[in-house]
């Protein structure tokens, strides 16, 4: 049974029937008033539509329809394989694309006049962008940056099947794993969904330990890729090898007080998350890093090496994010480089990876200046 949602007034919950093969449940507000410039929003893992609701109201506020759906894999949305060893296909980002593209043409739109995704639904508007700028006219890329379609392999070299990276990791003193190949073993539900401590704690943790309530969360630019490099990151990203993820958050489960004095994400509202994830389990987000890891799909990618995002964007970020530096180099010239009408590059004081729902008063500035300068 799905929990109730706790909904602020002005943002209603309904589904978007046959797109793409989803029964789609989205939140909107300004939903009232026709011909309303649309403003599409896309959650990351393990978040949710809901993970939008501190925003939504003061983008509706400035005249748009504004929408955010479950995506494929995740909360009340249906009609995705979430079998461990089920259709990984439907999952691949082309095919997120064309959920994107569904759900605009169901609403009757036939653009958007700014995309935002956050976190694994920063490619997600990356490669929706890039792909369909007909349809996509601006794009906000939040805590994940886009560094452009991978490149076509070398005549003359082989394909590389499996990056070293990963024995030099388990090589380390402190032996480690990188979180995306972990996320994408067949365990990684099962030790989320059914740790000791149960899913709510897990996600207090979780949540917790990434946002800039963790003073520990000081990034910084890595000189390189590799193992003794990338260990740098906390181990949210790069794991102890013998620890699962609920096992690494425990530890820094916050003490009651810090819980309630927490505004940002109080007891019920974090309910809702654990109820909609003691429900679904985590596999359906989780397939979306399978499709990363395994290489499976990246042909299809490759066919759009050299292409850039030429629509206006931005970046928007957490101070306390360690999101945009997980790969080595300066995470602004890299968006630089992908994008050829970039508008800015934001890091955001008092938020960490949740930046739209740790600070939503300046998470919602930035893109309504985003926004209102496009017009």
């Amino acid at each position: 049974m799905s929990p109730e949602i706790n909904l602020p007034a002005g943002i209603r919950s309904r589904f978007v029937p046959e797109i793409n093969g989803l029964n789609m449940h989205v939140l909107e507000a300004g939903y009232e008033s026709p011909a309303r410039p649309l403003v599409l929003l896309l959650h990351g893992f393990p978040e949710l539509a809901y993970s939008w609701r501190k925003v939504m109201l003061p983008l509706a506020q400035a005249g748009c329809h504004v929408v955010a759906p479950d995506q494929r894999g995740y909360g009340r949305s249906t009609g995705w394989d979430g079998r461990y060893d089920g259709d990984l296909a439907s999952f691949r980002l082309l095919n997120l694309v064309r959920d994107a593209v569904g759900l605009v043409a169901a609403l009757g739109y036939q653009s958007v006049a700014m995309l935002v995704g956050h976190d694994f639904g920063s490619p997600v508007a990356a490669w929706c962008a890039l792909v369909r700028p007909d349809i996509f006219r601006s794009v906000a890329l939040m805590s994940a940056p886009f560094a452009g379609p991978p490149p076509l392999p070398t005549p003359h070299l082989p394909r590389r099947v499996a990056d070293p990276i990963h024995d030099d990791l388990a090589k380390l003193p402190r032996p480690r794993k990188h979180y995306q190949w972990y996320y994408s073993t067949r365990e990684a539900d099962a030790d989320m969904h059914h740790c000791p401590q149960g899913v709510h704690a897990f996600l207090r943790a979780y949540y917790h330990h990434k946002s800039a309530d963790w003073t520990q969360n000081k990034p910084f630019v890595l000189a390189s890729w590799s193992a003794a490099e990338i260990a740098k990151l906390p181990d949210y990203y790069v794991m102890d090898l013998g620890k699962n993820m609920a096992e690494t958050v425990a530890p820094e489960m916050p003490s009651a007080t810090q819980i309630a004095a927490c505004k940002w994400l109080p007891e019920d509202e974090l309910r809702f998350y654990s109820a909609e994830y003691e429900r679904t389990g985590f596999q359906g987000g989780l397939q979306w890093y399978r499709c990363g890891t395994s290489g499976a799909f990246n042909a299809e990618l490759e066919m759009f090496h050299r292409r850039t995002i030429d629509v206006p964007s931005c970046f928007i970020a957490g101070k306390s994010d360690w999101g945009p530096y997980q790969r080595a180099g300066d995470p602004e010239q890299t968006l630089r480089k992908a994008c050829t009408s970039f508008r800015g590059f934001h890091l955001v004081e008092g938020a960490g990876h949740w930046v739209q729902q740790e600070q939503p008063g300046e998470t919602s500035r930035l893109l309504l200046e985003f926004l209102q300068a496009q017009r």
